[in-house]
């Protein structure tokens, strides 16, 4: 399960998280696709909601086939089930090895491995002793002693010296040098699975969709009125009662994902704990990025990358992006200037999705 932190809800159409779904205007040039032949599937996964609109005159995807697809995703990746592969890694004491049959735990390890090497550590997916220890999974918790934090940090980091892993598919070796070493794709695996269903409706031969998990989305082709996909981009400073939009996007095959800091949050005794944890030094990050929203070629870049960004802060963002153009990522940031207002940052890419 891994939308439990994120918070998403589909309502269908119209995605209740930093990323909303808007009918609406300008052109592409991809094949047409009239409005008769356009179908909607929604169901649960994941802790959270799954919702595919697509062009599929003939039927050829139906709800039993993407259900069980993201079940067998589940028995891979989601550490909220006992018998998954990865809750066998979590409970093993040293090594465990096993067979990923479906190969959905090899890619994202590897995938995993690639972004956190990248980005320095700061994508890293075994901070989840820190999310729980900084309380991020109930209502109240005490703010951590930094003894605490330290002795966490011994077995917390991606790419030390506290783990093996032996890919030889289908068969997978995982070795532990602490017992206390977990993994948790939470930033990745929700991105992963998007790009999993969009293989399978590929396949089928499905040229006009748009596919969500959680707020995380790709989209193919035209939507029903033949235009590019329209993606609201959430505001920081939401209103009672009403959605505040800071931008829309209008996009086709692509992917794109938002992290951000301003509704995942507490409050302790005066002081604004976000959920984000810095892997390097076991606490919430202070700076003053509130959402980074990511273009991508794969939902699990766009997922695992604004995750990282939402750790690197604005001017390490936007330098890394610009640094790494082979990556095809694209990013729309939005930040607090220290005076309540919100200021934006993008890349150049970024500005043509906006037309």
């Amino acid at each position: 399960m891994f939308g439990t932190l994120k918070r998403k809800v589909l309502t269908l159409s119209i995605t209740l998280s930093s990323l909303t779904l808007i009918v609406g205007c300008t052109s592409t040039n991809s094949e047409e696709a009239t409005k008769e032949d356009w179908n909607e599937i929604q169901g649960n996964t994941q802790g959270t909601t799954y919702g595919v609109i697509l062009n599929d005159p003939q039927g050829k995807v139906q709800k039993k086939a993407l259900d069980s697809i993201l079940h067998d995703f589940d028995l891979a990746l989601s550490t909220y089930i006992d018998s998954s592969l990865i809750s066998g890694i979590n409970d093993a004491s040293m090594t465990y090895i096993f067979d990923d049959d479906f190969g959905y735990f090899g890619t994202c390890y590897e995938k995993s491995a690639q972004i956190s090497e990248l980005t320095n550590g700061a994508f890293d997916p075994t901070v989840f002793p820190l999310v729980k220890a900084w309380g991020f999974f109930k209502e109240e918790a005490p703010i951590p002693e930094q003894n605490e934090i330290d002795s966490l940090l011994e077995f917390v980091g991606f790419n030390k010296e506290l783990h093996t892993c032996m890919l030889s598919p289908p068969r997978v070796s995982f070795t532990k040098r602490n017992p206390s070493f977990k993994l948790d794709f939470n930033a990745i695996a929700q991105g992963y699975s998007v790009d999993i269903l969009a293989q399978y409706l590929n396949k089928k031969g499905i040229k006009n969709y748009y596919l969500e998990i959680g707020g995380e989305i790709v989209v193919k082709g035209k939507n029903r009125e033949n235009k590019r996909w329209r993606i609201g981009i959430d505001s920081p400073k939401q209103k009672q009662g009403t959605r505040v939009l800071d931008n829309v996007v209008n996009i086709s095959n692509k992917a794109i994902a938002t992290s951000g800091n301003y509704r995942k949050f507490y409050i302790k005794d005066g002081v604004k704990y976000a959920h984000t944890i810095d892997p390097k030094t076991g606490k919430p990050v202070q700076h003053s990025l509130l959402s980074a929203t990511v273009i991508a070629n794969s939902c699990a870049d766009a997922d695992a990358y604004a995750t990282a960004f939402m750790v690197m802060g604005v001017e390490k963002s936007m330098e890394f992006v610009e640094a790494n153009p082979k990556l095809g990522l694209d990013v729309y940031l939005l930040y607090d200037d220290g005076t309540g207002v919100i200021q934006r940052k993008m890349t150049q890419g970024f500005e043509k999705y906006l037309k």
